[in-house]
């Protein structure tokens, strides 16, 4: 079911991107199907991750979450200072050989959500103790947060709520709870503070995002809610069973149309028949995710594959609910449909880790199954026998 998803997911991102990356070719002086193999590219790259990593006994990852967590922390020190600066955010690093750039939070949101799944795992038994069950599950993620937040606040809020309910999951009190909420909402002011003051930061942008979405604006300000307007007409022109593919046409003015703003594209292609096909393929992934958590019988299993799941679905369904208006703009992308290289190649591991996770649980159940017959074929057998037994020592009547 898991494949199933991705495969139909992939095959939207094909057609959503081939028609949204049209202007964008013409004004790169590209020829028009140069971002679809492109992106063809990308994503069959991805399908093989996921097939290379399901292979790999989830166990292994235990050891490679402490590797990855501890590489993920100066990666992101790094990004904050001297990272690429797109679209007013240091986010990306650039890598000099190959000349490709990524973002260092992608990479930090899978190491975390493994070594959290190990860290909650292993504290199981004291995860009521606040000093020795919560406070080391907390650091891991504070820090992490804490690093990603100056250049990217919405990606350290989504982190933020979706390890909040891996904690919840792994049976975190709920005052402790209430605690990282109070801390996290100090952390947001005190940011906020020293970026206002000292001009390090997005204080401004994210202060101009929320007044545009509460619909205000700052005296002396251009309004930047350009986009939001955009994918609103887009969304309007599609209706109940859109325009049809390759039709849109607020692609041609919508900024980001095949990054952030492709559902709004696939809306106005496809509907709301559409829109709702790709809630629906996120909710099945949910589902069968937490089906899978349900059934494994080790907790670092169970929590990996909650953990990336709920991670992966909480940003689409982010995302989605950004091109609709119902939250500010985040720069956040669709996962496994908008264009993109690393963001799907690091989602793909992600599934990968899920699909391990699920192999190695059905094999289990298999063994059980084959075990269970064999025993009740041993136990009709000997039941055989002794019947038979019986019958041979009966003597006829004289």
């Amino acid at each position: 079911m898991i494949w199933a998803v991705v495969l139909i997911l992939s095959f939207i991102s094909l057609l959503a991107v081939y028609s949204s990356t049209g202007s964008l070719a013409y004004r790169m002086e590209r020829n028009s199907t140069y971002y679809l193999v492109k992106q063809l590219m990308v994503l069959g790259l991805g399908l093989v991750i996921i097939y290379l990593v399901h292979t790999i006994n989830y166990t292994k990852f235990a050891r490679l979450a402490v590797v990855m967590y501890l590489l993920s922390l100066p990666l992101l020190l790094y990004t904050l200072f001297f990272g690429t600066t797109l679209n007013e955010g240091s986010r990306w690093i650039r890598l000099p050989v190959v000349n490709l750039t990524f973002q260092t939070s992608d990479l930090a949101k899978l190491a975390l959500f493994m070594f959290l799944a190990r860290v909650l795992s292993i504290k199981q038994a004291m995860i009521k103790d606040l000093q020795k069950g919560f406070i080391p599950v907390l650091l891991p993620m504070l820090f992490t947060c804490a690093l990603i937040a100056p250049a990217n606040l919405s990606t350290a809020l989504m982190l933020g709520t979706t390890c909040g309910i891996m904690f919840f999951i792994g049976r975190v009190p709920v005052k402790y709870l209430f605690l990282l909420l109070m801390v996290g909402a100090l952390g947001i002011a005190l940011l906020f503070t020293i970026s206002k003051l000292t001009g390090f930061g997005r204080a401004g942008t994210w202060e101009q995002r929320v007044l545009e979405f509460t619909g205000k604006k700052k005296e002396g300000k251009k309004n930047n809610s350009f986009q939001v307007e955009q994918a609103k007409i887009a969304i309007a022109n599609g209706g109940i069973a859109g325009r049809g593919p390759g039709n849109s046409i607020q692609r041609n003015f919508l900024p980001h149309p095949y990054s952030d703003f492709i559902y709004a594209i696939i809306i106005e292609e496809y509907g709301l028949i559409g829109g709702g096909v790709i809630i629906l393929l996120y909710l099945i992934f949910l589902w069968r995710c937490v089906l899978i958590f349900r059934r494994c019988p080790y907790a670092f299993g169970a929590f990996l594959a909650v953990g990336l799941s709920i991670t992966l679905v909480f940003q689409a369904m982010l995302n989605m609910a950004v091109n609709v208006h119902l939250v500010p703009v985040t720069g956040i992308t669709l996962p496994m449909v908008s264009m993109g290289g690393s963001s799907i190649w690091f989602t793909s591991i992600a599934i990968g880790i899920v699909l391990s996770v699920s192999r190695y649980v059905d094999e289990m159940e298999g063994k059980k199954k084959l075990e269970a017959l064999e025993t009740a074929a041993d136990t009709k057998k000997e039941t055989t026998i002794l019947q038979t037994n019986k019958v041979g020592r009966i003597r006829p009547a004289m």
